[in-house]
């Protein structure tokens, strides 16, 4: 079977959606599917290559904002239309990915209603207001033309499909999940080496990153470790200029976009991973800091408070608050007994359920279905 995975975001991948794409489509071609990623390029020419069995598309993109997404509709659906029905399943994942108009079955995850997601990002400029103005007359109405375009709606956590129910009358999305390489993410055998506290994920709106700063200045205060935040995005600069006014300089480092071997290893090695956000529908990092055995500090977001239980495999905190942040990682540094049961149950949890082996079972018995 032949499947085109539409997104609209960077490949190779730089954060969770493109990662769930790349790793649901190793699984597949395993399976014996061949699979071919539609995404942006650049601005004139269409570009193709292949990563790892995967053939890579990448078609004209025109930042014409907020006409972006539907003038790259333009050019997936007319590369579609030249491929004359090459595939027999069109899967798209949201978000800003563009209607699809073909008689070929289509799947599409929806990893973010979009409508939660704008409303806890920060209104600290214009960009973050346009956003929130966009989602409502904008991307809405796109989600909503996907969704009526589909044959069959999945998404990665029961939070985004109560979203899908509450906002776009979706009663009964299949919800795939999210995984993760057990084989590949896994815990270090040995001691851990190095001293830290990790975030990973774009240094952006809802990611709660200033309250993660608050946090750091108190933990800091007491305790000789580094907080290590990897990744990269709009508010770096806002938030290295921040860690400058609370002199954090040597305490807080940014290491921006990392391969994925040097990601495991800073896994492996963490004290803890932290996930401070406002929303989030997966996320990705929490698995893959599960599966390396690093217990997690994490707000209820996304799939957090379905697979986390308390002070069993992780600890979950109150939105907003970097009191309570603290604590819990106050906790955690200081009972190393605490700290390697929570690991150690929290691989033993992705074991069970969070395997990309068992995302890919779901993911094609929906193709089975919209056949």
């Amino acid at each position: 079977m032949k499947i085109a995975m539409i997104i609209s975001t960077p490949f190779p991948p730089e954060e969770g959606i493109g990662n769930h794409v790349y790793n649901l489509s190793k699984k597949l071609i395993e399976r014996g599917y061949e699979i071919t990623v539609i995404t942006r390029g650049s601005l004139r020419t269409t570009q193709v290559s292949t990563l790892d069995g995967i053939k890579v598309i990448k078609v004209p993109f025109i930042p014409t904002y907020p006409f972006h997404v539907n003038i790259h509709g333009f050019f997936v659906n007319r590369l579609l239309k030249s491929l004359d029905n090459e595939f027999d399943i069109v899967h798209i994942h949201t978000p800003l990915t563009p209607v699809i108009k073909t008689s070929i079955p289509v799947v599409s995850t929806i990893h973010t209603s979009l409508i939660e997601d704008a409303r806890y990002i920060e209104a600290v400029d214009f960009k973050s207001l346009a956003i929130k103005a966009l989602t409502k007359f904008v991307s809405y109405p796109l989600v909503s033309n996907l969704i009526k375009a589909s044959d069959v709606v999945t998404t990665v956590s029961n939070s985004v499909a109560q979203e899908l129910k509450e906002y776009y009358g979706v009663n009964k999305p299949v919800i795939v999940g999210n995984g993760v390489d057990e084989n590949t993410f896994k815990a270090k055998n040995g001691e851990k080496d190095e001293h830290y506290i990790l975030y990973v994920g774009r240094l952006s709106y809802r990611k709660g990153l200033f309250d993660l700063l608050n946090c750091a200045e108190q933990i800091c205060e007491v305790y000789d470790v580094q907080f290590i935040l990897v990744g990269k995005g709009e508010f770096e600069k806002t938030l290295r200029k921040r860690v400058k006014e609370i002199g954090l300089e040597n305490k807080v480092i940014f290491l921006g976009y990392v391969e994925r071997e040097k990601l495991i290893k800073l896994y492996q090695n963490a004290v803890l991973l932290v996930i401070p956000s406002y929303y989030e529908s997966g996320p990705l990092v929490l698995l893959e800091a599960m599966s390396c055995g690093t217990p997690v500090v994490s707000t209820p977001v996304g799939i957090a408070p379905e697979i986390m239980e308390k002070k069993k495999n992780g600890i979950l905190i109150p939105l907003k608050s970097p009191k309570k942040m603290a604590e819990a990682i106050s906790i955690l540094i200081e009972d190393d007994k605490l700290r390697r049961k929570l690991g150690n149950n929290a691989r033993k949890t992705i074991e069970r359920g969070y395997t990309w082996d068992s995302v890919t079972d779901r993911v094609e018995n929906c193709y089975k279905s919209a056949e």
